[in-house]
């Protein structure tokens, strides 16, 4: 692992609830983000499949914004397709432009299902540590209602923009952990920094899909230890890492998917959470023939719950 250290204000202070409503977390960068009403603007041009740009009615993800994103409010949004589908999510491409011009940009949407659709298996432990305020919304979140599955599909979209924009931020300044820039939250749509080939429009490969020779494989687990280490330095786990959930981009290891980030501090799960992260990733990279010194779960378990302050 890389000599770094964060400063204490990047660190997680025990009892913490990062994702209580009370703190607003979510909101430092923007806007709450609300249902947006009917709108015949946000419609597809029949013709064209060209809707107006979002941008305006969001969330908007750190600053300085990078300069490759388009902020133009004439811009217009055209969807290329479908990137990923999944059980909860679909992660569709659109291409983001001003008309007449050469801005625009690729984005990667996350779009959560809606209360019909299943959400995350075994959602619950993942939710302990997250509150709302009005009990009546805890009851239907409990009681998995359709209103309480939508509350908790806007949670997931919520703590995903939360948890990208807070690595994000660390990562732009120390260089120790990479993700997605966070663009916007809409409701339950996350729209994302585009990984991969502009020109083809296909994406970074995951981690699973790569054969890395000694010295990359090395490299990228050294990688891995460092996001490890922010994530616990702020009080996170990944919730559900694998080698599915990393891109490796331009020589970089990128973590993504993080609806399910979870507090390790508030959540009673939390250290189990941390482990089995470790323990799936260290054997991928244990199969790849790292050595098992190297990739040895326990040790790097114990470190990671000292650097949350647990142990």
């Amino acid at each position: 692992m890389r000599d770094h250290d964060l400063p204490a204000r990047e660190r997680r202070t025990r009892g913490k609830r990062r994702f209580d409503d009370d703190e607003q977390l979510f909101l430092k960068h923007g806007r709450a983000a609300a249902p947006a009403p009917a709108d015949p603007d946000a419609e597809p041009d029949p013709d064209t499949g060209e809707r107006w740009s979002s941008w305006d009615d969001a969330v908007h993800g750190p600053q300085p914004h990078p300069d490759w994103l388009v902020t133009e409010l004439a811009a217009k949004d055209t969807e290329l397709g479908v990137l990923k589908t999944g059980k909860e999510a679909d992660v569709h491409l659109v291409r983001r432009a001003v008309p007449d011009t050469d801005r625009s940009c690729l984005l990667a949407v996350k779009r959560y299902r809606d209360a019909q659709h299943r959400l995350f298996h075994r959602d619950a432990g993942y939710l302990e540590g997250r509150r709302v305020r009005r009990s009546r919304e805890n009851r239907a979140m409990a009681g998995r209602t359709a209103f309480g599955r939508q509350m908790i599909a806007g949670q997931w979209a919520a703590a995903e923009f939360a948890a990208l924009a807070r690595l994000w931020e660390i990562g732009a300044r120390y260089g120790t952990i990479s993700v997605p820039y966070p663009v916007q939250l809409r409701g339950t749509e996350l729209m994302l920094e585009f990984l991969g080939d502009p020109a083809e429009g296909t994406a970074a490969p995951r981690l699973a899909q790569l054969r890395p020779e000694a010295g990359e494989l090395r490299d990228l687990w050294e990688q891995m230890v460092d996001a490890l280490v922010v994530l616990a330095r702020a009080g996170l786990a990944h919730g559900d890492l694998s080698p599915y959930n990393l891109l490796v981009h331009a020589g970089r290891l990128v973590l993504i998917d993080l609806p399910q980030v979870v507090d390790v501090v508030a959540n009673p799960q939390g250290p189990e959470f941390l482990a089995r992260d470790v323990r799936v990733v260290a054997t991928w990279f244990a199969a790849r023939g790292l050595p098992a010194e190297a990739a040895d779960p326990a040790t790097l378990t114990a470190l990671l719950l000292r650097e949350a302050g647990i142990r």
